[in-house]
């Protein structure tokens, strides 16, 4: 599919139509993995051994596994301009810097997207903090043509109001898919989506398709719908769905939790995944969706992975 023509996507060469999906050698699938103990704590100190998986139902035998903390990190953020973000913009600004900062090391990129009426590439993947401070600095509101509405509910013509859909689609398939190592979307978003050309499902499936997982963001201006302060929207559940499809999760903004805070969590999880690989008992490429499951033997443990992968054939 090919880039909407709708869309103004501020990008340079690397978004090339050629990039190859994700894809591993000798036909094994690639799964990070993250395992929490019932009071939702990280836990790191599993071997091989405790670990199953399985495809389509059936047990598969782990070729490969790591408790790797350092594998490189891609990171696209996505942050939602619409009206209804208006007053959260300055800051998602200041909290992403430090984020950025702080998770990024030597081998690490990130790239940042805004998307309203429109999707823009602000910051192509770089490892350097000063031009992701400098593409922070450009995020800006993005409505409509036609000048500013008084709320975020799209007008009677159906004008695109927040594209959130169209830009997790453009981000995984034009950035992220042509990336190694470990991938990962960060949504800033009240997951309100107005307007997108890419279906909610087609969405997930660019993200599994490019090997990499969705961090949601519930950050909700109440204000902007009329409520008050924080909550409303009414798009978690779509970010639970994005998140749980591609082994991510939701983090709720409130007053107690605040975006720093998000984002010091986000950065722990990337910190403490495990790395699994296994040969898929079927070697066609034929797009076909493979569901996955993982179990750790004899633990109540909450395992979060990616819940399927599509057996994609190799572009020339």
């Amino acid at each position: 599919m090919k880039v909407l023509a709708l869309l103004t996507i501020a990008v340079s060469g690397a978004m090339a139509q050629d990039q190859e999906p994700i894809r591993v050698d000798v036909n094994l699938v690639n799964i990070l993995c993250t395992v929490r103990n019932k009071s939702g704590g990280l836990v790191g100190n599993l071997e091989k051994s405790d670990f199953k998986i399985y495809e389509d139902g059936k047990e598969q035998e782990i070729r490969n596994f790591t408790r790797e903390t350092d594998l490189p990190l891609t990171i696209g953020l996505l942050v939602d301009t619409s009206k209804s973000q208006e007053r959260l913009i300055d800051i998602e600004k200041r909290a992403a810097y430090q984020f950025f900062s702080k998770v990024l090391r030597q081998k690490d990129e990130a790239f940042l997207m805004q998307f309203g009426a429109e999707a823009e590439l602000l910051q192509d993947s770089t490892n350097s903090p000063r031009l992701l401070q400098k593409g922070l600095d450009e995020l800006r509101l993005s409505v409509p043509l036609g000048g500013l509405h008084p709320g975020p509910v799209p007008t009677m013509q159906n004008q695109a109001g927040t594209i959130l859909y169209d830009a997790t689609y453009l981000a995984s398939n034009e950035k992220l898919r042509g990336e190694v190592g470990r991938k990962a979307i960060v949504l800033i978003t009240d997951g309100v989506d107005t307007g997108s050309k890419i279906s909610r499902d087609k969405s997930i499936e660019a993200a599994q398709k490019a090997d990499s997982i969705i961090y949601s963001i519930y950050y909700v201006d109440r204000a902007a719908y009329g409520f008050g302060t924080f909550g409303g929207g009414g798009g978690e559940g779509e970010l639970r769905r994005m998140s749980s499809e591609t082994g991510g999760q939701v983090f709720k903004v409130e007053k107690n939790h605040t975006l720093d805070d998000i984002f010091q969590e986000i950065q722990d999880e990337m910190r403490s995944q495990y790395a699994i690989t296994y040969q898929p008992p079927n070697p066609k490429r034929d797009g076909s969706y493979h569901k996955i499951d993982i179990k750790v033997a004899g633990k109540d443990y909450r395992i979060q992975a990616r819940k399927g992968y599509y057996a994609i054939e190799p572009e020339n």
